[in-house]
């Protein structure tokens, strides 16, 4: 199955998803990139809010790419830092259709499970210091007058949103695992 296949089918399942858990009309908005998403009030998995809300099309296609949709559907929790569609555009010229490839799926899963880290952890928790990814780097949290920093490179532009098996905070960047050299691909 294709990359366009496969991410309908997740579309199309989430979709299904969400307008079965309906809605409570009670106004609960999450906005990202202008627009307003209505998000229902019983949240999805991490893969269905970022399914969801706008701004998050890219990741959603690179989760699919990746094949782990159905691990961050799973039970987790997990807390995701999510790049956003303008973070995943910022990338060099040609990356992210490299990282897109199917040969290049393990530097792809390699980078997707370093933007995660087990457990649910909100923004109030967060602290300044070294967090272990589920890729297994560290991610160095910086907080600054109360906004947050990862790596020195990418800022959360959006925190807390909920989700049943986690919790999701936008950044502005795509953060790379110390090491890896993307130039090679």
């Amino acid at each position: 199955m294709n990359i366009q296949k496969k991410f309908a089918a997740v579309a199309v399942a989430s979709a299904m998803l969400l307008a079965a858990c309906g809605s409570d009309d009670s106004g609960s908005d999450t906005t990202m990139g202008g627009s307003d998403t209505t998000m229902p009030a019983e949240p999805g998995t991490v893969v269905d809010v970022a399914v969801a809300t706008d701004g998050f099309e890219t990741l959603v296609q690179a989760v699919t790419a990746a094949d782990l949709v159905a691990t961050l559907s799973g039970e987790g929790p997990f807390t995701v830092f999510a790049p956003t569609d303008e973070a995943f555009a910022a990338l060099p010229e040609g990356l992210l259709e490299k990282l897109l490839l199917p040969e290049n799926k393990a530097v792809l899963v390699q980078i997707l499970t370093y933007h995660v880290v087990a457990g649910k952890v909100g923004s109030a928790d967060l602290s300044a210091g070294d967090v272990a990814s589920v890729e297994g780097s560290n991610i160095t949290v910086a907080i600054t007058d109360g906004k947050v920093s990862l790596n020195g490179s990418s800022n959360v532009v959006i925190a807390d949103v909920a989700a049943s098996n986690g919790v999701i905070h936008a950044i502005d960047a795509v953060i790379l695992p110390p090491g890896l050299d993307v130039s090679a691909l």
